[in-house]
């Protein structure tokens, strides 16, 4: 199993060069360390969650620090750019990099493409257009279009990717439609979002399967599964237990841009980290029946009254539950081993960990990308 590192570019003050110069440094030791990809996000609008507008640029300029690693764009929101431009930049950025570029796509979230004048409804078909354009940019001497989003009279548009055919081709995927969507067009996988590897595993043996039967949207299928958590590595595993199951809870608190507006996320999100557990299910079942249910309930998300219960619990959900259930990737360097394994287990190819958040300082992340490289890496070369 490959291990990631994974970047919304976060830190606690709202200082550009900081936390560019911190990334960078980040991502510079990663490389040393052993760590096998970068995935950076693009967003835009998100104040204070994230500063990563522009990974390309960033990987542009890691691609001369760094020698090894691989860089993965995590991903380019295609209804935002031209697809002549896409195929432009991700060859180049593969050409500066001498072929470490992994391409991933996606397609943004509402907030995000009304503020780029593009109307959400349309953003299915955008991403699929262009999805469909860019292999057959790079693999045409000359290229021409006419579609329902891009029209492109024939032209020669170069340069094309350093790596033959051209690099591996991903989807971001929060939702189990998009998995069967990649497994269809012989994509990747990027599984987004924090989830226990016993609620992922039944998606990622499905996709396994379908994915033997894709027709390729590019010159080759990409049959790997990623998934996604976030985590630290400390000497002091109770300390690392609590930043972790900190940054998670941040991260996917009220209102922040990967849960707002989606109804009844606690709940969703409760289901994908393993369900509610033993000491917390007692104390809520005594709850629902002082609400007037006249017996508690096998599962307690399934009162009436369940949404606001499924906030409560998820505001108390310890961090030694959701360490123990790798829903975090978090402690000293034999938690971290013992969570990875779990994941591995499920038979997914890669583990990107976000380390660096808003609630974990920067010499905490050099501290645990050096552990990781000590200690952790090399269970999984």
């Amino acid at each position: 199993m490959k291990l990631a590192l994974q970047y919304e570019m976060q830190r606690p003050s709202l200082d550009d060069h900081l936390v560019l110069q911190e990334t960078m440094e980040q991502c510079i030791l990663a490389d040393e360390v052993g760590f096998d990809y970068l995935w950076f996000v693009e967003h835009h609008f998100l104040t204070g969650f994230s500063a990563s507008p522009c990974p390309d640029l960033i990987f542009a300029a890691l691609s001369q620090r760094t020698k090894r690693i691989r860089l993965g764009l995590g991903v380019v929101i295609l209804p935002y750019h031209h697809p002549n431009r896409v195929a432009e930049r991700v060859a180049m950025l593969d050409h500066l990099s001498e072929g470490r570029v992994d391409f991933g796509t996606g397609r943004s979230a509402p907030y995000e493409l009304t503020g780029m004048g593009i109307d959400p409804r349309d953003s299915r078909e955008m991403w699929e257009e262009s999805l469909a354009m860019i292999p057959k940019i790079w693999g045409s001497d000359k290229f021409s279009y006419e579609g329902k989003f891009w029209q492109v009279p024939e032209r020669q548009i170069l340069p094309k990717p350093y790596q033959n055919p051209h690099p591996p081709m991903w989807v971001a995927a929060l939702q189990p439609a998009t998995y069967d969507i990649a497994a269809d067009k012989g994509i990747g996988v990027l599984a987004f979002g924090s989830s226990a590897p016993s609620s992922l595993e039944p998606y990622v043996k499905a996709y396994k399967e379908r994915v033997k039967h894709a027709n390729p949207v590019g010159a080759f299928i990409n049959d790997n599964w990623a998934s996604s958590t976030l985590g630290i590595c400390l000497q002091d595993d109770a300390e690392a237990k609590r930043l972790g199951a900190e940054s998670l809870k941040n991260f996917f608190g009220p209102d922040r841009p990967y849960v707002q507006g989606q109804k009844d996320i606690y709940a969703q999100l409760l289901e994908r980290w393993g369900g509610v557990p033993d000491h917390l299910q007692a104390n809520f079942s005594r709850y629902v029946a002082l609400e007037g249910e006249t017996e508690a309930k096998e599962n307690i998300l399934d009162y009436s009254g369940g949404a606001a219960i499924a906030n409560k619990i998820w505001d108390e959900l310890d961090a030694e539950t959701l360490c123990e259930r790798a829903v975090v990737i978090a402690g000293n360097p034999d938690s971290c081993i013992e969570a990875l394994k779990k994941h591995e287990a499920t038979g997914i190819d890669q583990m990107m960990i976000m380390m660096q958040t808003e609630t974990i300082p920067h010499e905490k992340v050099m501290e645990s990308i050096e552990l990781f490289g000590k200690y952790v890496i090399p269970e999984f070369s």
